[in-house]
């Protein structure tokens, strides 16, 4: 169609190429509508820009540019932005930020406008955000510090004067170093078993990626893990020892990093020979038994003893059925003249407190009256655990005298 134009005409104005131009990609599905797909036609090298410079300015609105950054947590970031809107009317000028955080919330950040900054807009980013600039010399660019995890999102600035507009898009992507990870054993420590090294961190922009390897303690040791190593795909920080020997024995490091950093932890691993555990154990099992035992034998010797004085102290006390009664014992007195009058006081006596003691008594008298020639001798019977007498002999005494015939007479 423009060749037939110009076939026509022989010459072709600036408009009348521009509409030619503009129905002949419309026709093959090739026109770009909008600033943001004329923008990426351009970044695509699928399009080229011809302007003139007397519309330029009036274009200039409809030209959007993205960027990305990303910066690590904590620290300061500025997001550009720039303009050619403050020449010659200041007055009229206005700069707004808005914020659209990944789940599509939007809000204002920062804007001027009347010859004032408001930027006090939102209470997560208050006293964080200012412009980095000279905003009404044409840099409208915006500076946080410090950077957190929330500021995260898509960020627009827009400067406006006198219905003339400037779009700038950044995408900040807020990095977070991993947090110091944990690390941990799983499985027994002993020769020829299975254990696994586990290593995680809890926070952290994804991926995280973990790396073991052993520290060298001494000249000559090798960094690598043991040959009989395998890594757990499933889960990056874990790695399984296989067949543990006394060489697995050692310090191991574990590091964990993103593109904001690293961190990084140690755990000691000590394989026990398995004969040596069972000396220990069987040396454990002996002091304990042995001092079961010696506290056994002292409890025995405590209940002994205790018995054998309770014993003691009951035996005063008991009352035996069997026992035989107690013995009289006879005693011999010390002078005739004081034996008559005890004889009598004992005779006396002994037929008050026992039949058997009388009977004792005529037995003996009795028999000294048989045997002529011989002194009859009289006694008396002491009574053991009975008191003596007031002004009496201690003890009830058989008295030995003198017997007249008519006294041996009375006994027969």
């Amino acid at each position: 169609m423009a060749e037939e134009g110009i076939a026509a005409g022989g010459v072709m104005d600036i408009n009348t190429a521009l509409q030619e131009v503009l129905k002949t990609a419309l026709i093959h599905d090739g026109l770009a509508r909008g600033s943001l797909e004329a923008a990426k036609a351009l970044d695509q090298r699928q399009a080229h820009l011809c302007a003139r410079a007397s519309i330029f300015s009036y274009y200039v609105g409809a030209f959007e540019t993205h960027t990305e950054i990303k910066r690590v947590a904590e620290e300061r970031v500025t997001l550009p932005c720039h303009h050619q809107l403050g020449f010659p009317e200041k007055d009229t000028l206005d700069i707004e930020w808005l914020l659209t955080d990944n789940e599509g919330n939007q809000k204002v950040v920062i804007t001027y406008s009347s010859r004032h900054v408001y930027n006090n807009l939102t209470e997560e980013q208050k006293g964080r955000v200012t412009f980095a600039s000279n905003f009404l010399e044409g840099d409208a660019s915006l500076q946080i510090e410090p950077l957190k995890p929330s500021d995260e999102g898509r960020y627009s600035c827009k400067v406006k004067n006198l219905g003339r507009y400037v779009w700038n898009h950044v995408i900040l992507k807020v990095l977070v170093k991993p947090s110091k990870p944990k690390c941990e054993l799983q499985g027994e420590l002993t020769e020829g078993s299975d254990l696994t090294l586990q290593c995680e961190s809890s926070s952290g922009t994804k991926p995280i990626v973990y790396h073991w390897q052993r520290v060298p303690e001494k000249e000559g040791e090798d960094e690598h893990l043991p040959s009989k190593s395998r890594l757990d795909y499933n889960n990056p920080g874990r790695v399984l020892l296989q067949n543990l020997t006394m060489s697995s024995s050692g310090l191991y490091l574990c590091t964990a990093g993103n593109e904001a950093g690293k961190e990084s932890c140690e755990v000691r691993v000590t394989v026990q020979y398995v004969q040596s555990i069972g000396v220990v154990a069987g040396a454990v099992t002996g002091v304990v038994a042995v001092a079961f035992l010696i506290f056994l034998l002292v409890w025995l010797l405590i209940r002994r003893k205790e018995k054998k004085r309770y014993e003691e102290e009951e035996r005063p006390n008991e009352i035996r059925e069997d026992a035989e009664a107690p013995k009289a014992r006879l005693v011999k007195p010390s002078s005739s003249s004081s034996g008559s009058g005890s004889s009598r006081s004992g005779s006396s006596s002994t037929h008050s407190t026992a039949n058997s003691a009388s009977r004792s008594q005529r037995t003996l008298s009795t028999e000294a009256a048989q045997q002529p020639g011989l002194e009859a001798q009289e006694y008396s019977l002491e009574q053991p655990g009975r008191g003596p007498e007031p002004k009496k002999a201690p003890h009830a005494t058989l008295t030995k005298a003198e017997t007249k015939p008519s006294q041996r007479s009375a006994f027969n």
